[in-house]
């Protein structure tokens, strides 16, 4: 196998990856929110993969192990953070440029 982790595969040349569980209120608003701008959204619900628990113990290294390992959303194949970070953009006007860059939305 190659050196490239599970989480980098999966997110590939796609735009906009949001790793989510179906039981997880903040994924959710962090799924409509984004969908809501028509962004190109690969969500990934690791509670129904098969190797769900690997990539969620990836994304607690990743995101440094002191918060939820969902909603993690990656932007650019670049880890943008969890639902606080996401909103925070969001309020700033910072989240559209990021997911124009990324050619998630044109406008």
């Amino acid at each position: 196998m190659g050196s490239g982790s599970t989480i980098e595969r999966l997110v590939g040349e796609k735009p906009v990856v949001i790793f989510s569980k179906l039981s997880c209120s903040m994924c959710h608003s962090v799924k409509s929110l984004i969908k809501n701008y028509g962004a190109n959204v690969t969500v990934y619900e690791i509670d129904e993969i098969s190797n769900g628990q690997q990539i969620e113990r990836e994304l607690l290294l990743k995101l440094g192990g002191c918060q939820p390992s969902v909603p993690a959303v990656y932007i650019g194949q670049k880890l943008i953070g969890g639902a606080d970070i996401i909103f925070t953009l969001q309020l700033k006007n910072e989240l559209v440029p990021l997911l124009i860059q990324a050619r998630a939305i044109w406008i």
